[in-house]
């Protein structure tokens, strides 16, 4: 299965590993420094040119998503509970 995150990307939903809120990158130290971490490794990838709303984890990339993570998580969970 599949989820879209926004614009023209999708990713198989057995690549995800986590979704949240973009104000986690505000509220939490150890979540900066993991996106930073990510940035310096070149594996972040801003989706489109909306303010992102969430930030989805997968297996190899970060992504900033337009999407709210309320919505991916909505979509996430379709699959999951389709098993």
């Amino acid at each position: 299965m599949y989820i879209h995150l926004g614009g023209e990307k999708i990713i198989r939903s057995s690549e995800l590993v986590a979704i949240f809120d973009v104000s986690i990158e505000k509220s939490s130290r150890i979540s900066k420094q993991f996106v930073n971490a990510a940035k310096e490794n070149k594996v972040v990838e801003t989706i489109g040119e909306e303010e992102a709303k969430s930030i989805v984890v997968t297996k190899s990339v970060v992504y900033y998503s337009p999407i709210s993570s309320a919505t991916l998580k909505k979509r996430s969970k379709s699959f999951v509970s389709g098993l």
